[in-house]
């Protein structure tokens, strides 16, 4: 049996909901080929044609000590304390960073609340190599969770392009495919390979110099600070 990450076809992008009807990384395509992930919203309201990045990296679930844990097991606790909601890394990923171990990478089920405790984590999968008090693992956001406007001076990874101008707490799709329409930081030549920028936020830049990952390639000339044509390629 095949398992995965849901594509829903002949979704309409415009789309908002309170309540989720789809998992969060949900794949949607367009009757043209456009591709999308179904997001959760963050701390403010989305800007249409502006990029997104995930929600901002949380380096105090970072490099975090557990007990032992045993091949089949499907829960980890950290010997290192932490604090966080109830739920916050749903959906999200412990990567075991430090050996053994080292390299898995597990989907996150639940776990309680903690307050400056120690924190109980419940996997979708079993330990498949087992973890030793020498294992080091991090606790990492589902990337589609609270997204939010990439930031002049970026906190986390981009994840796509706002389609509509989402509201904080709702869930939407957001592009990461195809033709979108995104701001362009000073002036974008066509057929330039185009970077998150890192001067205006929710932009894109034809720089080759700085140090950010390609989002795609430029449809047509782009004026600056005006929205124009890219070719997604994050997904």
């Amino acid at each position: 049996m095949f398992t995965g990450v849901p594509v829903i076809y002949g979704i309409n992008p415009f789309e908002t909901e309170a309540v989720p009807s789809h998992q969060l990384g949900s794949i949607g395509v367009t009757a043209d080929g456009r591709k999308f992930r179904y997001a959760e919203v963050g701390g403010s309201d989305l800007v249409a044609g502006n990029l997104l990045q995930s929600a901002a990296e949380a380096t105090d679930s970072q490099n975090l000590a557990v007990a032992a844990a045993a091949i089949g097991d499907t829960t980890v606790t950290t010997t290192t304390t932490l604090t966080v909601t109830a739920n916050e890394f749903e959906n999200g990923y412990l990567v075991v960073t430090i050996t053994p171990g080292l390299g898995h990478v597990y989907r996150i089920k639940s776990h309680p609340a903690a307050t400056a405790a120690t924190l109980v984590v419940t996997l979708y999968d079993p330990i498949e190599i087992a973890l030793t008090t020498g294992s080091r693992i991090d606790l990492v956001h589902n990337p589609f969770a609270n997204v939010i406007q990439w930031p002049a001076t970026e906190t986390g990874t981009p994840v796509g392009v706002a389609f509509i101008a989402a509201v904080t707490n709702t869930f939407t799709w957001i592009q990461t495919g195809g033709v979108a329409c995104v701001l362009s930081e000073g002036v974008t030549a066509v057929g330039a390979a185009v970077r998150a920028s890192t001067g205006t936020a929710g932009a894109v830049i034809d720089d080759a110099t700085i140090a950010q990952a390609e989002v795609g390639t430029a449809v047509t000339g782009i004026a600056s600070g005006e929205n124009g044509a890219i070719f997604l390629r994050l997904d």
